[in-house]
C-alpha cells in the first residue's frame, strides 16, 4: 500500500492486482494504530507460539501436512477466546458456503515500476534494454517485472510484451517499434549488404568486403550509406566509383562519395588507353600525289 488512508486508500499497482486476482476486499487501517487490528494480530500469534515453537520441517510440503493436521485436531476445535466456538465448526457452519472458489491459475506476483523511454526506443530494466514504440520516446511508461516476461503498459494500455532478459546488458527489440526509416535502415545487415553489393558489381562487392572484413558493426554504417548511393547516380555510376577507389587504394565512402561529385567515374584509369573513334568509311577523294604534279604550262 502506497499510502493507508482510511477513507480513501492509495494502493501499490500490485497489492491491487492481487485483490483483484483473488477477488478480495482491501480494508485498510489506520497508519500507527496497532490496537485496532489487534484480533488479527493475535491469531498470528497464536500460530506462531503454538504451531511453529520448536518445530523443524524438511521441506514446504511436509509443513503444510503438518500444519493441515494441526488445524483440524488442535486449532480448529479449539474454543475461541472471543466467539466461544470452535472455529472449524463454525467456519463449516456459516463461512465456508459464502467462499468463492480459487482462480485456476495462481497470482504471478511481480514488481512495478516506471522507466522513462529514451531516445533509442529503449528503456532500461536491471540493467537489460526493451524496445518501446517511437511514439513513446520521452515518456513514462508503467513495466510489470514478471519472472519470465516484461509487460509495458502506457496509459494504462498495454502496448508491448518481452520476454525477460537473462543476463544485464542485453537487448529486447522489436523493429516495429523504430520508425519505419530507422528499421529500415537497421534491417540491412552486413550479410544483407554484402548480397546487394555482389548483385551491384564485382568492384562495388569488393569495396563492402573489404570495409566489412575489419570491424563490421563499427563500419556498418558506411557501407549502407555507400550503397544508399545508387539510388541517386545509378549502381553503373557506383561501380566504376568504387573501381577508381579501389585503383588508388582509398575505397571508403567520403572517397567514393568525391569520385561521383568531381564525375571521376566517367573518367579512365591512368592504365586505360582512350579508344580513338573509328576512321573506317572515311576516305580522301584525290589521292596525295595529285596535289604534287605538275602539268604542262606550269598549271597544277
Amino acid at each position: 500500500m502506497v499510502k493507508a488512508l482510511v477513507l480513501d486508500p492509495i494502493l501499490g499497482e500490485a497489492y491491487r492486482k492481487l485483490a483483484q486476482h483473488y477477488h478480495f476486499l482491501i480494508s485498510p487501517n489506520r497508519p500507527a494504530t496497532p490496537r485496532h487490528k489487534g484480533k488479527v494480530e493475535n491469531g498470528v500469534n497464536y500460530v506462531k507460539r503454538n504451531f511453529f515453537a520448536g518445530q523443524e520441517f524438511v521441506d514446504l510440503e511436509r509443513a503444510n501436512l503438518r500444519l493441515k493436521a494441526w488445524v483440524m485436531e488442535t486449532a480448529g476445535v479449539r474454543e475461541h477466546g472471543t466467539t466461544h466456538q470452535a472455529p472449524l465448526k463454525l467456519f463449516r457452519e456459516l463461512e465456508q458456503a459464502a467462499l468463492q472458489g480459487l482462480p485456476v491459475e495462481s497470482f504471478d506476483l511481480h514488481d512495478i515500476r516506471m522507466a522513462k523511454v529514451h531516445s533509442d526506443c529503449h528503456i532500461v530494466v536491471d540493467g537489460s534494454f526493451y524496445s518501446v514504440p517511437h511514439t513513446l520516446v520521452g515518456s513514462e511508461v508503467e513495466v510489470h517485472v514478471h519472472e519470465r516476461v516484461i509487460e509495458i503498459y502506457a496509459h494504462h494500455e498495454l502496448v508491448r510484451t518481452h520476454c525477460r532478459a537473462t543476463q544485464k546488458g542485453q537487448w529486447r527489440t522489436e523493429m516495429e517499434d523504430y520508425p519505419p526509416s530507422k528499421a529500415q535502415y537497421l534491417l540491412k545487415t552486413p550479410q544483407f549488404c554484402l548480397k546487394l553489393a555482389l548483385r551491384m558489381g564485382p568492384h562495388t562487392h569488393q569495396v563492402v568486403e573489404y570495409l566489412l572484413a575489419d570491424r563490421p558493426l563499427d563500419r556498418l554504417r558506411s557501407v549502407q550509406a555507400i550503397l544508399a548511393l545508387a539510388e541517386s547516380v545509378g549502381e553503373k555510376r557506383l561501380e566504376a566509383a568504387c573501381r577508381r577507389a579501389l585503383y588508388y587504394g582509398d575505397p571508403h565512402y567520403r572517397r567514393i562519395k568525391d569520385i561521383l561529385n568531381a564525375a571521376l567515374d566517367r573518367e579512365p584509369l591512368p592504365d586505360q588507353t582512350m579508344v580513338a573513334p573509328s576512321l573506317q568509311g572515311f576516305a580522301f577523294s584525290r589521292k596525295p600525289r595529285e596535289f604534287f604534279e605538275h602539268h604542262p604550262g606550269g598549271q597544277p
